[in-house]
C-alpha cells in the first residue's frame, strides 16, 4: 500500500493529456482544477478496485479479472459506461492477440533464419573439407616428386 496519500494520485502528465483530449481546443484548465480532477480520478480508481476486489473475494480468487471490474461498474451504477468499456476491452484483447501472433511469427522467422544459417555453415565446412582433401593429394605428390628427384 501507499505510504502517503500523494502516492495514490495518477501522474499529472497523464491527467493533463486526458483533459486535453476530452475538451475542445482553446479551453484552459486551471492548476487547481487539474489537481481536483486528478484526486477524483484516483478516488474513482480506488473505489472501483475495491468493488472489483469484493467480487473476486466472493468467488474465492485473489486475482481481479475484467468480469470483476464490469460487475463493479454495475454495482457503482455506471451502467452507461459498460458498453464503451466492453468495446475498449475487446479492442485491447485484439491488440494483444495481434502482438502475440506477431511475436510468434518473429520467433518462427528467427528459427528459420537460424536453421538456414546453420545449414549454410555446414555446407561451407563441407566445401572447405573437400577443398582441403583435394589439396592434400597434391602436397603428397610434391613430396613424392622431391623424393624421386633426390
Amino acid at each position: 500500500m501507499a505510504e502517503r496519500p500523494e502516492d495514490l494520485n495518477l501522474p499529472n502528465a497523464v491527467i493533463t493529456r486526458i483533459i486535453k483530449e476530452a475538451l475542445p481546443d482553446g479551453v484552459n484548465v486551471s492548476k487547481e482544477a487539474r489537481r481536483a480532477i486528478s484526486q477524483a480520478a484516483s478516488v474513482f480508481v480506488l473505489y472501483a478496485t475495491s468493488c472489483a476486489n469484493n467480487f473476486a473475494m466472493k468467488a474465492k480468487r485473489k486475482t481481479l479479472n475484467a468480469g470483476d471490474v464490469m460487475s463493479a461498474m454495475e454495482e457503482m451504477e455506471f451502467e452507461r459506461f459498460m458498453q464503451p468499456l466492453r468495446e475498449a476491452l475487446e479492442a485491447y484483447k485484439k491488440g494483444q492477440k495481434g502482438k502475440k501472433e506477431a511475436s510468434e511469427q518473429k520467433k518462427k522467422d528467427k528459427e528459420k533464419k537460424s536453421d538456414v544459417e546453420e545449414s549454410d555453415k555446414n555446407k561451407d565446412e563441407e566445401e572447405e573439407e573437400e577443398e582441403h582433401m583435394d589439396e592434400e593429394p597434391e602436397a603428397e605428390n610434391e613430396v613424392e616428386d622431391e623424393e624421386v628427384e633426390n
